[in-house]
């Protein structure tokens, strides 16, 4: 077992190394960049080395610099984690003549699959079965053309150098493929240097199945079983599961031992994931006829490997660092087995709505399930960020991963849906209720899976709110007598219950949702708290519950809720769902649209604190006019337009009616 050893990567994957190498004792150096100086990761380790600025390619990339931090250290080997440098032959051999060990398969290896038609030619020769295709180095258009009328349409363009989906067509006809290819050939010449395509077959409702194999420097290599991985969005994946549903125990084993025979073709050491594509020409219910079809083989550790942990209850990273330093495997094929099932849901900044658009931003609020980190438990949580840090446009937009175990697959989504629904993220978009809304599909409960599930559930995953206007707008209007209570103090006039000695009052809630304007009025009575939202009125009860939650009821539900207010904007997460919602001032914009001649007036009743402006004052759009006081807080009103105050209508100390003209702005 190695000593000391570097961590090449960032986020999540350099904190997941650095958890198994420190309960085996084995010291940690993280590398880190301008943007992650003050990084989890960095914290997560012994040692620290910066190596340059915040673009990948300013330091993530730079493996000369890595390698000379790993030998000013004393570092002994180098894990690249996934992504960045983890597939490049290049650097393993350049580890490997700096006298470091790189934990990761032979550049070899990484070299032989690293271009899709020369793997799948090795893949033929070892007898693993290939989707019907012409993987040829002849790229002559015309030859192309009729490859592809050979195998039959639809047909799949593909690039020999591609990934995540890019130089990829599918094409439906013939007379359409000249075309196709074309385009294919110019964006994979763009994005990878090389304009080299394959023509596969495209196969009918395929699924995304992928086996986990494992070998060592003495010879031996096993598969640890398969992950379904079908759910994705712009190829790339949302959710993966182990086992995968509807898996025979003989089409695991045929896939397994292909599997195998794929790695032992490029001698293989450590850990890699064969990816297959199966057919299911039967429909879902009859995996009996699925057919399989080798695609490629990541040389590396995948980001979805914590299911495969939660269901053989093996640390892979530990087996990573032990095959690396020589070991044999920790066990054999007989010894592994399975137990339970395990789903990964990635949680990422983006926007669902807006064709998973990534977002950037501050983690306001960051809170997770209670949960286990890196080893086999009901729910597991694996990140690399706290909460303050910042979701840069640098990096990929990965937050986190959970991960869930229970003894059938429906424990399992249980508990993914429930873990979910306790994670809190506040500050940018994020794919937490889309993921809700997928889990609960009809597709994904039933296990009808392929790649296409996203666009075929498409009308009930996307711009769905499960918490339901009346339930926000309330959660809203009580967030907001709460702050009030609790700066005011616990005095009759801020009771909860509303309750009021001098009769009924009634106050005014304006809030922006999507672009839309709702309107709410809060009625304060002897009989308490009566809130009326368009055509949904009734008693408005709230009561506080331990962790900063509150007891909601109205409109006949009862949720228990928990809020947070940035800015402008309140942020409602229940049991349900999770929406937020613009809470407008009404006193801050009071006057606005009110034309030539600006009319600012109250909207409640309160008291004149001040005015900061005189008669004759020119004024800028936003800049503040007065101030008033109501309901025990101050609010600062501002101008709506540029213009010119004409008039001060009250003084300061003076008592006003709702609706009174408390200043006349005079606008161009």
């Amino acid at each position: 077992m190695f000593s000391k050893i570097l961590i090449a990567n960032r986020g999540e994957i350099a904190c997941r190394v650095a958890a198994t190498a420190r309960r085996l004792g084995v010291k940690t150096v993280a590398v880190y960049s301008d943007a992650d100086a003050s990084a989890k990761h960095v914290a997560a380790c012994d040692e620290a080395v910066h190596i340059g600025g915040s673009a990948p390619r300013e330091s993530y990339l730079q493996w000369e610099r890595i390698i000379a931090a790993a030998q000013a250290t004393g570092a002994q080997a180098i894990h690249p984690g996934y992504g960045f440098l983890s597939e490049n032959e290049a650097f393993a051999d350049a580890c490997a003549k700096a006298g470091l060990v790189f934990i990761g398969p032979p550049s070899s290896a990484i070299e032989a699959m690293g271009l899709k038609a020369e793997s799948k030619r090795l893949m033929e020769k070892a007898g693993v079965p290939l989707v019907p295709g012409y993987h040829g180095t002849d790229q002559d258009p015309a030859l192309l053309q009729r490859e592809a009328d050979r195998i039959g349409y639809p047909a799949l363009i593909k690039a020999s150098a591609g990934g995540g989906g890019k130089g990829m067509r599918v094409v439906e006809k013939s007379e359409d493929f000249a075309a196709a290819l074309a385009s294919c050939q110019r964006e994979a010449r763009n994005s990878f240097g090389s304009d080299a395509v394959l023509i596969e077959k495209y196969v009918q409702r395929p699924r995304h199945i992928e086996i986990q194999v494992f070998g060592d420097s003495h010879g031996q290599c096993v598969y640890l079983f398969e992950r379904d991985c079908s759910v994705q969005r712009r190829h790339q994946k949302v959710l993966e599961e182990a086992p995968a549903p509807g898996m025979t125990p003989e089409l695991r084993q045929r896939m397994g031992e292909a599997a195998v025979a794929a790695a032992k073709a490029v001698n293989y050491v450590g850990a890699g994931t064969v990816e297959f594509i199966v057919e299911q020409p039967d429909g879902y219910d009859h995996p009996e006829t699925m057919r399989f079809y080798f695609m490629e083989m990541n040389t590396r550790l995948q980001v979805e490997h914590p299911v495969t942990e939660a269901i053989t209850g093996q640390d892979l990273v530990e087996w990573q660092l032990r095959v690396a330093g020589g070991e044999p495997l920790p066990l054999q094929q007989h010894e592994l087995r399975m137990q339970g099932h395990a789903i990964e849901a990635r949680i990422c900044a983006e926007n669902p709505d807006n064709q998973f658009l990534p977002a950037t931003g501050t983690l306001r609020v960051y809170r997770k399930p209670a949960h286990s980190a890196f080893e086999r438990s009901d729910v597991r949580f694996d990140d690399g960020v706290r909460e303050g840090d910042t979701i840069s446009p640098f990096y990929d937009s990965m937050v986190a991963k959970l991960i869930v175990h229970g003894d059938t697959r429906e424990q399992a989504l249980a508990r993914l849906d429930a873990a979910l629904a306790e994670t809190r993220i506040v500050g940018l978009a994020t794919n937490v209720q889309f993921l809700r809304h997928v889990v609960a599909s009809d597709s994904f409960a039933r296990a009808r899976l392929d790649t296409a599930l996203i666009a075929r559930e498409s009308e009930v995953l996307f711009k769905q709110d499960r918490v339901g206007e009346p339930t926000a707008v309330a959660a809203a209007v009580a967030q907001t007598l709460i702050a009030e209570a609790a700066l005011a103090g616990n005095d009759p006039f801020s009771r909860r219950d509303g309750f009021r000695s001098h009769g009924v009052t009634t106050r005014r809630f304006d809030f922006d949702v999507a672009g839309e304007r709702l309107q709410a009025s809060l009625t304060y009575g002897r009989d308490g708290l009566q809130l009326a939202y368009g055509e949904v009125q009734g008693p408005l009860h709230f009561a506080p519950l331990p962790d900063d939650r509150f007891d909601l009821r109205f409109a006949d539900r009862r949720d228990t809720v928990q809020t947070w207010v940035v800015g402008e904007t309140v942020h409602v997460f229940t049991a349900r769902g999770a929406t937020s919602l613009v809470e407008i001032d009404l006193l801050a914009h009071a006057g606005e649209g009110e034309g030539e001649s600006g009319r600012l007036t109250a909207p409640m009743p309160g008291k004149v604190v001040s005015f900061a402006v005189k008669a004759g004052d020119a004024v800028k759009k936003g800049q503040a006019l007065a101030v008033m006081e109501a309901m025990k807080m101050e609010h600062t009103i501002a101008a709506p337009a540029d213009g010119t105050v004409a008039e001060l209508m009250y003084a300061p100390g003076d008592q006003v009616a709702e609706g009174a003209e408390l200043l006349k702005l005079a606008t161009a």
